[in-house]
């Protein structure tokens, strides 16, 4: 039958509601809950063991959890009738036999996912590899090989997508390409997509939500934008008159602190401090802009954390 004539659980909603895993003395996860929207990106994000696969693989039924739940619409994947038709999950780097053509890999799982010969064609030509549909995967590159492994998640054409680490090695274009299509699956197509990555860069001109964990723990839920915003502007203000400056500040009600020669003020922009500071008529010997990047935010959310793992 053709995929396309086949019921598609489309906008799934992923729930995860206090899921703990320990391994030994090891808690993995530790009363972890979050959600994932339809129609949207979202990225979950932390630190090298800080528990992102562990979390994945008991969503998709891999490894069983200590308390806790995580359903795809209300459901564990493991009661999915049809699961290749709801989920596409890539949590490894994808394996193939390299004397296999690209297509011979795809009709080796296509069993599996219920559908024809002519879906493995189609998603070929979707991941941008149907020109080559008939080469070795042993002789991709590895941004082809990525891409033959979306190939692989999408064969039931599944309305939730969960990729680990998609991005990892990547070459520049590779990335483009990636995000792109990631985002047109969910903006476009009303997807769920879930994608994790240790490294917020990668995935932030992806993602539309975040979700950050360490530890096992959720430190941080909102959208991106929402990230962004705690990314505040610094000025540091070099001034004989740091009383006058301390005034100004209050008076605007602006965070400050004090430093050798003057002081630091968060929430601002440096025009916004000049044209106050002339207004009032205070004296600056300097005014430099310090701006607090997105990674800078997620290192301040993990670090802890991951400081508390390591004691």
């Amino acid at each position: 039958m053709d995929p396309r004539e086949r019921t598609i659980v489309q906008g799934a909603t992923l729930e995860i509601r206090n899921l703990t895993k320990t391994f030994g003395p090891v808690r993995a996860v530790d009363d972890l809950s979050f959600n994932v929207q339809p129609g949207r990106v979202t990225g979950f994000l932390g630190p090298n063991g800080a528990g992102k696969t562990t979390s994945l693989r008991m969503l998709l039924g891999l490894v069983d959890a200590d308390g806790g739940t995580a359903t795809i619409d209300g459901q564990r994947y493991v009661d999915l009738p049809s699961p290749a038709s709801v989920v596409g999950a890539a949590l490894e780097a994808a394996s193939f036999h390299p004397g296999r053509s690209a297509l011979d890999h795809l009709r080796v799982h296509a069993p599996l996912a219920g559908v024809s010969d002519a879906r493995c064609h189609e998603v070929l030509d979707l991941v941008g590899l149907g020109s080559v549909k008939g080469r070795k995967a042993g002789g991709f590159s590895l941004g082809m090989r990525q891409r033959l492994g979306l190939a692989t998640t999408l064969l039931g054409d599944p309305g939730v997508l969960v990729l680990d680490e998609p991005a990892n090695g990547l070459d520049p274009e590779g990335i483009v390409w990636m995000r792109g299509f990631l985002r047109h699956l969910a903006h476009s197509e009303g997807r769920t997509v879930l994608v994790s990555s240790h490294v917020l860069g990668e995935v932030q001109a992806t993602v539309d939500d975040v979700v950050v964990i360490a530890g096992g723990r959720l430190v941080h839920e909102s959208s991106l934008a929402d990230l962004v915003a705690m990314a505040a502007d610094k000025v540091k203000v070099v001034t004989p008159d740091v009383e006058g400056f301390t005034r100004l500040a209050t008076e605007r009600g602006w965070e400050f602190e004090a430093v050798s020669g003057g002081l630091v003020i968060l929430g601002a922009a440096p025009a916004e401090v000049g044209a106050a500071a002339f207004a009032a008529g205070l004296e600056i010997h300097g005014l430099a802009g310090e701006g607090q990047g997105l990674e800078e935010v997620f290192l301040s959310l993990t670090a802890p954390r991951e400081a508390e793992v390591a004691a």
